[in-house]
């Protein structure tokens, strides 16, 4: 059982826009207390256009301990982080970030992480695959990255937004550790399928892919919350797909942040 909150109580804020669809707040909190840490993390919905003043707040709030950052506010909230991870300042994005001992912020990447493990979990080991990913956002930079450092033998990526894309491709390449290219909605001839964008979250939204060109043995994951089964998902399934959805990625990465928000990851 999760104990009342307290005067004491250590507090977590998720921060996104929209928030509803988060799954992160009960599983968190009861993790805090599986831990022996009196600490609790609740939903702040707020606006890019007011996350400025969100931060300045936060900040000043000596009872709060850390931030779990979602859509859209990843790159915005790196660059209120006064230090971060290595995969963090290489993407230029964070979703998580914890209180320093001096009170600003450290911040760190880890969907890639969830992202990779939920496909491990199910048995897909993208070492090898040629891989399709549909978003350069913040969580599709991050699943870029560890897909890369997972050892796909190819990655395609897009994105309407063709700076961002070319940037991270640029970056990605640097690496030298595999080939990455621009992509398209064809998934034609890959063996690893993501979504990384919020297509699916709304009634009517197109698919990020033309799912009828989807191979039956292709894994395909996506990083939607609710519904749980996005439609994307739900096609590949039909196609006969192996598929991750964004709660399995949740549930991938739910000990790593646990870990990072009460600094027991062993990073700084």
């Amino acid at each position: 059982m999760i104990p009342a909150p307290t005067g004491a109580t250590r507090l977590c804020v998720i921060v996104g826009d929209p928030i509803a669809q988060v799954r992160s707040p009960a599983g968190v909190t009861a993790a805090f207390a599986a831990r022996g840490h009196d600490g609790i993390l609740v939903p702040a919905q707020v606006s890019a256009a007011d996350l400025g003043d969100f931060l300045s707040v936060a900040t000043r709030l000596k009872n709060l301990d850390g931030i779990v950052v979602t859509i859209p506010h990843k790159f915005a909230c790196y660059r209120a982080c006064a230090s971060a991870t290595e995969r963090a300042h290489f993407l230029g994005t964070v979703n998580l970030m914890r209180r320093r001992a001096d009170g600003a912020w450290h911040g760190d990447m880890v969907d890639g992480l969830g992202f990779v493990g939920a496909a491990r979990a199910r048995g897909i080991d993208p070492r090898g695959m040629r891989a399709l990913l549909v978003g350069a956002g913040g969580a599709g930079s991050a699943i870029a990255l560890a897909l890369v450092e997972a050892g796909v033998s190819d990655l395609a990526i897009h994105d309407s937004a063709i700076g961002r894309r070319d940037g991270l491709i640029g970056r990605l390449n640097g690496l030298g550790k595999a080939p990455v290219r621009i992509g398209s909605e064809d998934p034609a001839g890959f063996d690893f399928v993501a979504n990384a964008t919020p297509a699916g979250m709304k009634h009517g939204d197109p698919l990020p892919v033309d799912v009828a060109r989807l191979a039956p043995s292709a894994y395909c994951g996506c990083v939607i919350t609710k519904p749980e089964i996005s439609p994307f998902i739900a096609a590949a399934r039909k196609a006969g797909c192996v598929t991750g959805t964004g709660t399995d990625m949740y549930q991938q990465h739910q000990g790593i942040m646990v870990d990072f928000l009460l600094g027991r990851d062993g990073r700084e």
